[in-house]
């Protein structure tokens, strides 16, 4: 199936380069690890293309990081560059937050579009736009043997990425141009997961639930 518009080569390359700094930052905060270089580079290149091959793999392309030499030049370069900005930032938390919210709404924009653009429909357009947002950050705690942000209390990964890309699809729908919806999707995403961190928003922990329902049963 020909796609009903295409991705500008620019956008998914920005997108890449996002999450190969964040990732490559990330990593290098864990000193207690013991990583070296080329594990830090590796994380940074891993978040940088993690998305991307997820989001092609749902739609049944061959992933576009190896159909093209930018990705892996542009993710690798993104990831030397995260392990040097360590110098220049003293307070590490902040812009690591920053860049992880705008990587999610870059690529869960990209996602959702490249899955309306190949004629999926609403609900599955936006489940490919989250995964794809989130796909980096779940391989990178994977390999940092860390706890999956995405299933623990106060990240709000997957609701940030999915308001925003159903922000990106109802607009799509509504007739908005591709490009002011996906511009819309990185704000809404960006701004839901930054503010999540700042104020400490979570959904209800599982069991909080399970102590409410068995208080329901004694009473």
């Amino acid at each position: 199936m020909s796609p009903l518009f295409s991705i500008p080569l620019w956008i998914d390359l920005a997108a890449v380069a996002v999450g190969g700094v964040q990732g490559a930052m990330f990593a290098a905060r864990f000193t207690d690890n013991r990583l070296d270089l080329l594990g830090v580079g590796i994380i940074g290149i891993v978040v940088g293309l993690g998305g991307g091959f997820g989001r092609d793999i749902l739609l049944g392309l061959p992933p576009a990081a190896l159909q093209s030499n930018g990705y892996l030049l542009v993710a690798t370069a993104a990831a030397l560059l995260g392990m040097l900005l360590l110098r220049v930032f003293s307070r590490l938390g902040p812009v690591i937050i920053g860049l992880d919210a705008l990587t999610i709404g870059l690529f869960g924009a990209i996602g959702s579009s490249k899955a309306l653009a190949m004629g999926l429909p609403e609900v599955p357009a936006i489940f490919v736009g989250v995964v794809s947002a989130v796909g980096g950050s779940v391989v990178r705690d994977i390999m940092l043997n860390l706890p999956v942000a995405l299933m623990h209390v106060g990240s709000l990964y997957a609701i940030a990425a999915a308001a925003g890309t159903t922000t990106l699809v109802v607009a799509a729908t509504l007739g908005l141009d591709i490009g002011a919806a996906a511009i819309a999707c990185v704000v809404v995403t960006t701004l839901i997961r930054v503010l999540a961190i700042s104020f400490g928003w979570s959904l209800p922990e599982q069991r909080a639930l399970a102590g409410w329902r068995s208080w329901r049963r004694r009473r």
